[in-house]
């Protein structure tokens, strides 16, 4: 029975691998629009890496410029170059996955910000986790638990917990992973990292009151993946739960990381929100294409 089950698995990992190497990569860069004073700016460069401009400070969150993930292609190019970021001052990192914590674009991004602006960017990331991102040349590195909060000038950033898993490879199980909600001024937004369906999103929003939700919609299938990823309605009723005012996609059509077809997500959300009545509240971002909201 073990034998069946691992050569089926493998049969299905080689069909995600061919399937990656056989499309065509699409998708082009843009130039970040700067935010102004008092305005939050949010970039959405692929997968789970966004661009933000709040409370005076430029975040990055999950970059990941990786071509390929070990044997998976990239199949959307991201959506700013990294010779186009503006100085950084933070990269925040959610977890230790490889798609989420992409070694070779820290460095680059360490290595570009320091060349182009003269500074390191502080680097935020889960307990147990700087060891891995303490080799890249950024300024400083800090770890945080969940529900500790740190502040930089006018912006609080609070780690959150989310349900998922944090272990780089196999057996370091020790290895922090969550979310973080950033505040500033007005502003407040959510990015929960990976994470399946939870009551947590009660408390975070009960909490922390977070106005954006950067929420995932992909790598739901099969059924057994939503033990840690939400599918698009798990993603709709974490928005919900979080009483937030806008929810935007991520984790979805970068890397083919499962079975589900690669437009299934986006599709399956904008059902969802119409049937619920909350179409408007749904902002899905094209890569690159900065969304401005103003102080109000």
């Amino acid at each position: 029975m073990l034998k069946i089950t691992i050569r089926k698995k493998a049969k299905q990992f080689g069909k995600l691998v061919r399937h990656s190497a056989m499309t065509k990569r699409t998708g082009v860069a843009h130039q970040p629009i700067q935010a102004k004073a008092q305005e939050l700016g949010i970039t959405f460069i692929g997968h789970s890496s966004f661009l933000l401009q709040i409370g005076g400070k430029n975040i990055l969150i999950d970059p990941n410029y990786a071509p390929w993930i070990f044997v998976l292609k990239r199949l959307r190019r991201p959506g700013v170059r990294i010779a186009d970021l503006p100085p950084i001052d933070l990269v925040l990192v959610s977890h230790a996955h490889f798609d989420h914590l992409h070694r070779p674009s820290l460095r680059a991004i360490a290595r570009s910000n320091f060349r182009k602006y003269g500074k390191r960017p502080t680097i935020v990331v889960p307990r147990n986790v700087g060891d891995l991102v303490s080799d890249l040349g950024m300024g400083s590195v800090m770890e945080m638990d969940w529900w500790q909060s740190i502040k930089f000038g006018s912006l609080e950033i609070t780690h959150t917990p989310a349900r998922h898993w944090g272990a780089r490879i196999i057996r370091d199980m020790h290895r922090g992973y969550g979310g973080f909600v950033l505040k500033a001024g007005t502003h407040s937004l959510y990015h929960s990292g990976d994470t399946a369906y939870f009551d947590g999103f009660c408390e975070i929003g009960t909490r922390l009151h977070p106005k954006i939700a950067l929420l995932p919609i992909g790598a739901y299938f099969p059924e057994s993946f939503r033990n840690v990823h939400t599918s698009p309605e798990d993603a709709v009723q974490a928005f919900i739960d979080l009483k937030a005012r806008f929810m935007i996609p991520m984790h979805y059509g970068t890397f083919r990381l499962s079975h589900e077809p690669m437009e299934e997500p986006v599709d399956r959300l904008l059902a969802d929100a119409e049937r619920r009545g909350i179409t408007r509240q749904v902002l899905v971002l094209e890569e690159g294409k900065t969304k401005i909201f103003g102080k109000d």
